[in-house]
């Protein structure tokens, strides 16, 4: 079928592909015209690379209720944190000896998790390296946990210039100290950084590391991650206002 101009119209799988290839170049153009000193892209893991948030939410909300009648806080404050400070935080005193039953859980469920990109993901960061950018992970997630995400993605792997995970820093964010890490160690200035976050805790580290911060709206909304970034995309093929 075409439309009076003798374009073809587009129908389903198709028609969302071709939209979505529109959107993931509007993308690339807009990053670059709006930051376009950046040699590296430093990516956080859980809500910018795979979109597990809602699973994690699902485990910390069948573990937590166990012990305490109001979850919501508890669960939005862990966002960011390494898994000592949530059990520090969520387990002290009296419940101390909980901890080894819920590490045991949360390993177990990680273990199964099928880690699923957020849109557009793979390919971005395939155009970022072609493009002669450095990319990085940079995670409050431990190094088991990466291998979780590895045995899901082989190809993740080998698919960046650094990984960092909360044994590569002794600081977690909003603490500056992993992102600026991160920029020692490709030997760049985090002026040529551009930080990808989802949480508020993720972009506070960005920012006080004096990065470039574009938040995803994976976790948190518009409202409230828009002030602790520079930028802010629905996913990697879409650019909000």
């Amino acid at each position: 079928m075409e439309n009076p101009y003798g374009v073809p119209i587009l129908h389903g799988k198709l028609a969302n592909y071709f939209e979505k290839c529109c959107n993931f170049a509007a993308v690339m153009t807009k990053l670059s015209s709006i930051h376009p000193g950046y040699k590296a892209a430093l990516f956080d893991l859980d809500g910018v690379i795979c979109d597990t948030e809602p699973l994690y939410v699902v485990f910390w909300q069948g573990v937590l209720s166990r012990y305490y009648s109001e979850t919501d806080e508890l669960i939005r404050s862990n966002q960011g944190q390494t898994l000592v400070q949530i059990l520090d935080k969520c387990f002290p005193g009296p419940l101390e000896s909980e901890r080894e039953k819920v590490v045991r859980e949360l390993y177990a469920y990680e273990a199964q998790m099928d880690y699923p990109y957020v849109p557009g993901f793979e390919s971005f960061l395939e155009s970022l390296k072609a493009d002669g950018r450095t990319v990085a992970v940079v995670t409050s997630s431990n190094h088991p946990k990466m291998e979780n995400v590895f045995r899901a993605h082989p190809a993740l792997r080998n698919g960046f210039d650094a990984i960092l995970t909360s044994e590569d820093f002794t600081e977690s964010k909003p603490s500056p100290q992993c992102y600026l890490r991160a920029a020692e160690r490709l030997n760049l200035d985090p002026s040529e950084c551009i930080v990808f976050e989802d949480s508020v805790h993720g972009l506070r580290s960005g920012r006080a590391a004096g990065m470039f911060t574009v938040a995803l709206i994976t976790t948190n909304t518009l409202d409230v991650v828009a002030p602790l970034s520079d930028l802010q995309f629905l996913d990697f093929t879409t650019i909000l206002p």
